[in-house]
């Protein structure tokens, strides 16, 4: 698939950029971190493009990247929308913060280290404007990096798919699972994200197809936990640089900022230019 460009900023514009984008650990500056990956916007700052003294580690590294819009990226073969077989997008029960579960005929709720996820929803064309009222469809793949919808034994299920309407600060939160490593791939997310909650539960107009990456140092901690025997085995296959969604920049403008631990759960937090 082809990516955006991100040629577009040079000099100190690029500087602020990647300074504003520098991967977070996950436990070493966990509290800025979680604050990134959770805090609301400051009021009103987002419409400016200027932080005020008050505005929030995620404001402030949302205005840092305004212009840089998320790179493009593969829907890949488990979508789940409709384009490639199955459209969960089309259940009733779809919408929900939890997508832990299962919904409509099965209610299987799948094992995993807890994690939050949140992100923030900015209108390039608009001077970095909240998109308040658009709509984010995530899904990801379990513990043992298999796909609901898709794998064996799996098509009756839809858990770990979800959709969020984001709010006045555009954000939105989906409570999960931390995913798992399967081969050929670097640890991600999926989202597509939408004008409107009406155009996501129809599988209307998308304004943007893009992935999440998770941070190298969470991965490893999760993976040494009971229960992902199979990531601890192919998470060491693949690099951000080899993997062949994130390999051409590192995945810089799409690795989360992430605090947490295994017994305490991660959050996840990642600023969506669009």
């Amino acid at each position: 698939m082809s990516r955006r460009s991100l040629g577009m900023f040079l000099g100190a514009g690029t500087a602020a950029a990647l300074a504003a984008c520098t991967p977070g650990g996950s436990t070493a500056a966990s509290s800025t971190a979680a604050t990134a990956a959770g805090s609301a916007p400051a009021s009103g700052t987002a419409a400016t493009g200027t932080p005020s003294a008050s505005a929030s580690p995620t404001l402030t590294r949302a205005i840092a990247e305004c212009g840089v819009e998320i790179p493009a990226e593969t829907a890949g073969p488990y979508p789940g929308n409709g384009s490639n077989g199955p459209n969960v997008l089309a259940v009733s029960g779809v919408v929900r913060q939890d997508i832990t579960s299962s919904f409509g005929t099965s209610s299987t709720k799948v094992d995993g280290v807890p994690l939050t996820v949140t992100l923030t929803l900015l209108d390039n064309a608009n001077g970095c404007v909240p998109l308040a009222g658009a709509a984010v469809y995530a899904w990801h793949c379990d513990q043992d990096g298999k796909y609901s919808m898709y794998d064996a034994g799996l098509k009756n299920e839809n858990y770990l798919r979800g959709v969020q309407e984001a709010d006045a600060n555009g954000q939105m939160t989906f409570q999960t699972i931390f995913p798992g490593a399967y081969s050929g791939r670097w640890p991600h997310i999926h989202f597509e994200v939408f004008e409107s909650m009406d155009n996501a539960t129809a599988a209307g107009q998308v304004l943007a197809v893009s992935q999440i990456a998770l941070t190298d140092a969470a991965c490893k901690e999760v993976y040494a936990s009971a229960g992902y025997e199979s990531s601890a085995r192919n998470f060491p296959r693949t690099t951000l640089k080899s993997d062949n969604v994130f390999g051409d920049d590192g995945g810089i403008y799409q690795l989360a900022t992430m605090a947490g631990s295994v017994s305490g759960g991660y959050s996840a937090g990642l600023n969506v230019t669009v």
